[in-house]
């Protein structure tokens, strides 16, 4: 079975990417693989920073792995929060704050188109590969279910009257970006 390092200790994008991959290849973390390193994201675009990701683990290990970076791109703030959704209310990362930050800029915005983008980086005998999943929907006023993680309370998706919070990992999955990108990683995979 082929192992793949999966650049990241989010133990959420883990699950989600699992549940996609299945017993198909394993795929091992950071921690798993013995690496306590907190990966930069110096870039401005979400592709720019899921290669850095890859990259920067297949330099140091030259071992076959990904990385992916996933961002929530707001049509009436132009993007945002996009490359910086993780700390878009500051460095500490924290999910409750980025919701409160971006609802209060929607306040009053009857836009509330929104897509989800996820980029999986793979490398594969030193070539890299990029992937692409997109999830369109709306941002809601408030806060509902209690499941997922970032976001995922104010974001219900096209074709859905639920959040991704408010879904099983089953049902987000019939909706999700990054499931949509795993996808493709996995054709790409299962084909060379």
């Amino acid at each position: 079975m082929n192992t793949l390092i999966f650049a990241t200790n989010n133990k959420h994008k883990i699950d989600e990417i699992r549940t996609v991959i299945g017993s198909k290849f394993n795929i091992i973390t950071l921690e798993a693989a013995e690496i306590n390193i907190d990966i930069p994201e110096p870039h401005d675009t979400i592709e720019e920073n899921a290669a850095e990701k890859s990259a920067f683990i297949y330099n140091l290990t030259k071992r076959d792995c990904f990385g992916e970076d996933t961002g929530l791109e707001v049509e009436a703030l132009n993007g945002e929060p996009g490359v910086k959704s993780a700390r878009y209310a500051g460095d500490d990362r924290s999910p409750l704050d980025n919701i409160k930050k971006l609802l209060q800029k929607l306040e009053g915005s009857n836009n509330r188109n929104a897509q989800f983008k996820t980029i999986i980086s793979v490398i594969i005998n030193g070539k890299q590969t990029q992937f692409e999943g997109i999830c369109k929907g709306k941002i809601i006023e408030e806060l509902k279910g209690t499941d997922g993680f970032g976001y995922d309370p104010i974001f219900i998706p096209d074709g859905s009257n639920k959040t991704f919070a408010e879904m099983t990992m089953e049902e987000k999955n019939i909706y999700s970006h990054r499931r949509k990108a795993t996808d493709k990683l996995m054709s790409f995979l299962l084909s060379s």
